[in-house]
């Protein structure tokens, strides 16, 4: 019997949001339905209410989200009623090529709820990432829902299931961050943060945040950077050169995404160095580099998808991390908000005012 639940709904391309009741059907073969008790404020569903991922409305939002397994569908084996999960957009099938090969993490058949939310009328709505967690409960696929340590706080344990995983997995499995390494870090907000606790957590020996925002370059800092770049008024390739001793960075996490920055990141490297970009960009984006650059500048250009991680091994090890006073999740937390909500935090996350805000049900 379907369940009735509160949940924010995308309706039309660019119009705000709507808090409306939506159905949520009990758990299929292979899917688990959640009652979700915090889910974080992110880019992505801002550009899925914008149309900027695609036109399959009305969507149901949220994605980076925590809460407590309330009914499992047949089939599933690994979790039960009761456990406490951070869900997570990828959930890998275990046959397509990718998983095959030994590369889970780059799955290219991930896993969804087999049975559609909709709103009361019967309309199907698409949920953000496959998850849709703007909501008192949601269904996803069970390898979606990954069991982590029950103490940890939903507000801040939720934000591993995206930002926080994307930008620490950019720095620690993407770029590979070493011992003794030197890296810079674009963009100083959640994902950026992020990936510059994880690079400190690697062993990296400097850590410089760039960003235009004095304030955001406070928080890099609380985060573990070492150095800090404003870059409204300060060329920041020649600013992290004069940093690393004329050389560049060995690695550079541009976690904004734009034709500027990823230019920047470019330059900005040692020879041989690495460029991960996990800022995602908007689709009409482009960029263009002198192909010798290419060529005499060496090295390796890299995306991140979502911190090339793998949910059910990386997200245990972050509830731990963050237990053990070793990562600190409730830095990233700025704010906790209800359903209704959503439209000025939308507002603050443009105009650089949070890290995140969190919905907290």
């Amino acid at each position: 019997m379907p369940h009735e639940a509160r949940a924010v709904v995308a309706v039309k391309k660019g119009a705000p949001v709507e808090v409306l009741p939506i159905l949520v059907p009990d758990p299929g073969p292979g899917d688990v339905l959640v009652t979700v008790q915090a889910c974080g404020v992110c880019h992505t569903d801002l550009h899925y209410r914008d149309g900027a991922i695609g036109e399959e409305f009305p969507y149901l939002l949220g994605h980076e989200a925590a809460g407590v397994v309330e009914a499992v569908g047949p089939g599933v084996t690994d979790l039960s009623p009761g456990d406490y999960v951070v869900l997570a957009w990828r959930a890998p099938c275990g046959q397509c090529r990718s998983c095959r090969r030994g590369r889970p993490w780059y799955c290219f058949d991930s896993r969804n709820a087999g049975r559609p939310m909709t709103l009361t009328d019967g309309t199907p709505l698409t949920a953000a990432l496959g998850i849709g967690a703007f909501a008192e409960k949601t269904l996803v696929a069970a390898g979606q829902a990954v069991k982590v340590d029950a103490s940890a706080r939903p507000e801040a344990a939720g934000l591993i299931g995206c930002g926080v995983m994307a930008g620490y997995g950019a720095a620690v499995h993407t770029g590979a961050v070493g011992s003794g390494d030197t890296v810079a870090v674009i963009g100083c907000g959640g994902v950026g943060n992020a990936a510059i606790a994880g690079a400190s957590r690697a062993g990296a020996r400097r850590v410089i945040a760039v960003d235009i925002d004095d304030g955001k370059l406070d928080a890099a800092e609380r985060f573990g950077a070492t150095d800090t770049v404003n870059s409204r008024g300060t060329n920041p390739v020649e600013a992290v050169r004069a940093l690393t001793g004329g050389h560049g960075a060995d690695v550079v996490i541009d976690a904004v995404g734009r034709p500027e920055t990823y230019r920047q990141g470019f330059y900005m490297r040692d020879l041989a160095g690495t460029l991960v970009q996990v800022g995602v960009p908007g689709p009409e984006m482009t960029i263009e580099l002198p192909l010798i650059d290419l060529f005499a500048r060496g090295g390796a250009l890299k995306s991140s998808w979502y911190g090339d991680c793998l949910p059910s091994r990386d997200f245990p090890v972050l509830i731990d991390l963050y237990l053990s006073g070793k990562l600190h999740l409730d830095r990233f937390v700025s704010e906790t908000i209800g359903l209704q909500d959503i439209e000025p935090a939308f507002a603050k996350m443009q105009r650089g005012e949070v890290l995140r805000s969190v919905v907290a049900l």
